[in-house]
């Protein structure tokens, strides 16, 4: 037993002897053998300081400046440097602080674990460039006091407000949420491409080793900076905007509310992204009363903070029959050549059930598209869902019908890259079978009693994106790559997601789109949009009036020009303001040529005055 503890006794002395060698070598090595610690005697401690990168660079897809850094400043105070004998009045008065806010901010309650009298804490946050500027050049009068350089957003146009998104000051939340990748007074993308592609944006910190002496104050760097890790900026973002086509969408909508979605169909890129009302993006930049701005937008009644482009979900309105009429070809329940009476209105048994308007007679699919028949559409619409034959299974039928939506990208999200986009909604089989069975118990519906979805009404909803993504999957003859706003990254080092790259098949053969697109023609040159007529470009497109039961009906108009290789597909949502034809065929035409021609035909020009002074705004009683 005495040979066991004689043994336990040796180990010890032997790891508190091997300790004591290993101290005494690490003290050598900093005091004697490190040059940095032999020429700066008085060090005696490294402070480790973050050095904030850059955020990166947005710009529009013709390399045109969206968003850029502004530097900004944080103030810094270490207490035990600060000199007693200090000109406080001068200080205040170099930053345009009282006396009060001096003292305050500087009488912590040093017993609280979170403050040290020897470590920097933030005094004054975010001044500009401009404010730090009369201060530099006399904080050598003020020991105890540093800056530090931090990037904020600026927006170089008042422009795409929903889509670039902004940044702020991580919340716990925040710290909670990303474990570690964020300390406090970070900054983060909240919203739009800013939350969207914020891993990429935000860049990577770096570090800076400083020695300070024993009351706080820095010596010089460590090893002469040979161990400090720098910032890595991060990555510049091209998008797929048209800043020019934003920008003239914008001026058409002001005064408006809706939104305008305008996509290159071969590609899937989003050229513009309107949502009316919106808001100077700089409005919400760091450094600029931020807080006040956000709180005036998020009560506005116009609700300018929320993106109807990609969040509002609304009827489609008439533009949802060339689905109809695409699926009944397919499933073989409408032949093309299809001759539908109508006396004015949709009738069963004898009675008026859904009206229409005086039109000539339509002999086949091309003019029913014209003509935007109802009675056309809600026959079409019933047969695909009642099925062949004399036993009808309207649930079978829909799922049928439902199972091309679908494909469609309807009821849900397409997947663009931006955050909380809206999915639609259409109705199931299991819906209006639950619905029906709520008034009466083993009830059973059939397709009478859901016509009106076969014309965009009723519970059918869709997102304005979808809509032009609609657009786009008739322009390219049956499919549409996911719609995103990335066109790529400055560097060059990286490729897109594959999901939008590759193409997604509707399930639809091509050659059924082909009288689609004959009557989307006729729309504009003979049918219920030729105020959208362009002279030289074949527009394709069709109305819709989506009936509203809180006001005026919205007016709706979706299309893609020209009529072989499309270069543009786009909708225009108004809301309360009528018929199709009246704005929104207006507007999405006037976007048309604006892209393709850059400019508006001397023709046309009134047109364009009428919709940019168009003031369509819900009038508030005095």
């Amino acid at each position: 037993m005495s040979d066991t503890n004689s043994q336990r006794q040796y180990t010890i002395r032997l790891v508190f002897i091997i300790g004591s060698v290993m101290l005494i070598l690490r003290a050598m090595q900093l005091q004697v053998l490190d040059p940095t610690y032999s020429s700066s005697p008085d060090a005696t401690a490294i402070d480790e300081q973050i050095v904030y990168p850059s955020r990166g660079i947005i710009y529009d897809r013709n390399g045109k400046l969206l968003v850029y850094n502004v530097p900004m400043y944080d103030l810094m105070a270490t207490f035990n440097q600060l000199d007693p004998e200090m000109d406080t009045t001068a200080f205040c008065n170099l930053l345009g602080i009282d006396r009060e806010y001096f003292e305050k901010t500087l009488n912590k309650n040093w017993r609280d674990p979170r403050f040290s009298k020897s470590v920097p804490f933030p005094f004054l946050t975010n001044l500009s460039a401009e404010q730090f500027a009369a201060l530099e050049e006399r904080l050598y009068q003020f020991p105890g006091f540093e800056a530090r350089l931090r990037h904020a957003r600026g927006y170089p146009h008042h422009n795409a407000s929903h889509a670039l998104g902004y940044i702020r000051e991580v919340d716990q939340n925040d710290l909670k949420k990303y474990e570690g990748l964020y300390a406090p007074r970070d900054y983060i993308g909240k919203s739009g491409l800013e939350l969207a592609y914020e891993p990429l944006l935000k860049g990577e910190k770096g570090v800076k080793l400083v020695l300070k002496d024993n009351l706080g104050r820095e010596v010089g760097p460590y090893k002469n900076g040979g161990l400090d890790e720098p910032a890595i900026s991060g990555q510049d973002l091209i998008t797929t905007i048209d800043l020019e086509l934003q920008q003239y969408g914008e001026a058409l909508m002001q005064n408006k509310i809706g939104a305008i979605v305008a996509i290159e169909p071969a590609s899937g890129e989003v050229l513009a992204m309107v949502s009316s009302p919106g808001y100077d993006p700089n409005l919400l930049a760091i450094g600029r009363g931020k807080g006040n701005a956000y709180g005036h937008l998020s009560i506005d009644p116009a609700q300018p903070l929320f993106n109807r482009a990609l969040q509002g979900k609304y009827p489609p309105g008439s533009i949802f029959k060339t689905i109809v009429a695409l699926v009944g070809m397919q499933t073989g329940e409408l032949d093309p050549d299809r001759t539908i009476p109508c006396q004015g209105a949709y009738y069963f048994n004898g009675m008026r059930l859904t009206g229409c308007h005086g039109h000539p007679t339509c002999f086949d699919v091309e003019t029913a598209i014209e003509h935007s028949c109802n009675a056309y559409f809600v026959t079409a619409f019933r047969e695909i869902v009642d099925g062949p034959g004399t036993f009808r299974n309207p649930e079978k039928g829909l799922d049928v019908f439902n199972s091309y939506l679908d494909k469609f990208g309807l009821g849900k999200a397409l997947g663009i890259d931006l955050p909380r986009e809206a999915a639609g909604f259409y109705p199931t089989s299991k819906y209006y079978t639950d619905k029906f069975n709520a008034q009466q118990e083993g009830q059973r519906w059939n397709s009478i009693w859901i016509r009106s979805v076969g014309i965009g009404q009723g519970e059918i909803e869709m997102t304005n994106l979808q809509m032009a993504n609609l657009a786009a999957i008739i322009a390219n003859r049956g499919y549409y790559i996911t719609p995103h706003l990335v066109k790529g990254f400055r560097s060059g080092s990286m490729a897109l997601p594959d999901k939008y790259v590759v193409r997604n098949n509707v399930g639809i053969d091509s050659a059924h789109f082909e009288p689609i697109i004959e009557g989307m023609e006729r729309v504009t040159v003979s049918g219920t949009a030729r105020s959208a007529y362009i002279p030289g470009i074949p527009v394709c497109g069709k109305t819709g009036t989506a009936e509203n039961n809180f006001g005026e009906d919205h007016s709706v108009f979706f299309a893609f020009a020209p009529k072989k290789n499309p270069k543009i597909a786009i909708v225009a949502y108004v809301e309360n303001s009528g018929f199709g034809g009246t704005y929104a065929a207006p507007i999405a035409s006037l976007m048309i040529e604006k892209y393709i021609r850059d400019s508006i035909s001397t023709g046309r020009l009134w047109l364009e005055k009428r919709m940019l002074d168009a003031d369509l705004m819900p009038k508030t009683e005095p």
